[in-house]
């Protein structure tokens, strides 16, 4: 707290000062003994009646503090003494006006870890999110039954991953989500084959007709949809393959310039096994046209099945020219990296 009679001191102390000289005949030893003695109490008085003027960090810490007020009042006379008063009460009355911020500060939303999944998502973010046995139960329903809003590329692997759920609503729903689909693309494969079959009698088997290569087409990309959106398992996979190459080959002879059909050969030879004749149409399909981007990953990866490392990184290299491949980033760079 302020106090009075230390300021009148330190006054007093400085008048006093001065005058001792004039009293002790001015020139002599004793005058500046006392001149210098005087100075120095007043100051040290100065500095204490100062400290409490100044306001939080500005006393901390408190001895060097009132050791540099007492020294500036001391080391000048009088100019010191009014200087440092002067400097103690503008830091305590006068306030700097606050800064102003490039940009102004806005409340945050409040965050819901659960909040309601709207329109598109992340598979892999939906796949922890529907993993996640805290998020409550009508959240991942929710989540579940938005995934008919998807492709089935999408939603089968994860409908399929939700089969092994400990909740059975959830593995109910996934599992009738997942038939849905399968039967869908059933009654599309009846709907062609009859067609098919009405090709086949109206067109005959020896000179087949543009009836026929649509039948064929289309029971090739159905059956093929079977494997793309992972509905057929083992056995039934097998099957599924057979039967997409098999109308492929119908289609293939007659139209054996059609560049994606040979990739969907090469794509069902390479899945069945047959390495040497999916290389072939492989490199059939790129020789009638087909984009590199679309034919070298494929072979990437049959020439890595046959152990041949060295093929294999020539045709990552190759990749490394296009920068449209973001999913084979990594892979591509791994490769041109050895």
């Amino acid at each position: 707290m302020l106090s009075t009679k230390l300021g009148l001191s330190a006054v007093l102390m400085e008048l006093a000062a001065w005058s001792s000289p004039m009293l002790l005949r001015g020139h002599s030893d004793a005058a500046l003994a006392s001149y210098l003695l005087a100075h120095a109490l007043a100051s040290a008085l100065l500095a204490l009646f100062i400290l409490p003027l100044l306001r939080g960090a500005q006393t901390r810490p408190r001895a060097p503090i009132l050791a540099l007020l007492a020294l500036c009042s001391y080391a000048v006379p009088i100019a010191g003494f009014l200087g440092v008063l002067a400097g103690a009460l503008v830091l305590r009355y006068y306030h700097s006006p606050p800064p102003r911020g490039t940009f102004e500060s806005l409340q945050l939303p409040e965050f819901d870890l659960h909040q309601r999944i709207k329109g598109g998502f992340r598979q892999t973010g939906l796949r922890s999110f529907l993993g996640n046995a805290e998020v409550p139960m009508n959240s991942r329903m929710r989540a579940m039954v938005s995934l008919q809003h998807v492709s089935g590329r999408v939603a089968s692997p994860l409908l399929r991953n939700v089969l092994n759920d400990p909740s059975e609503d959830l593995r109910l729903l996934a599992y009738g989500m997942l038939d849905t689909l399968e039967q869908r693309i059933s009654r599309s494969v009846d709907h062609e084959l009859q067609a098919w079959r009405v090709a086949q009698a109206t067109e005959g088997t020896e000179r087949p007709g543009p009836l026929t290569l649509k039948a064929a087409h289309n029971l090739s990309d159905l059956y093929w949809e079977f494997i793309y959106q992972d509905l057929a398992q083992g056995d039934l996979r097998d099957y599924a393959s057979h039967e997409s190459l098999r109308y492929c080959e119908q289609a293939l002879a007659l139209q054996p310039d059609n560049a994606p059909l040979r990739l969907r050969q090469g794509l069902l030879l390479h899945a069945l096994g047959r390495l040497d004749e999916a290389a072939q149409a492989y490199d059939k399909a790129h020789a009638l046209g087909l984009p590199a981007t679309r034919v070298l990953p494929y072979q990437a990866e049959l020439s890595f099945e046959r152990r041949d490392f060295a093929r294999t990184r020539e045709l990552m290299r190759r990749l490394d020219q296009w920068s449209a491949l973001p999913r084979l980033r990594p892979v591509i760079d791994y490769w041109s990296a050895r």
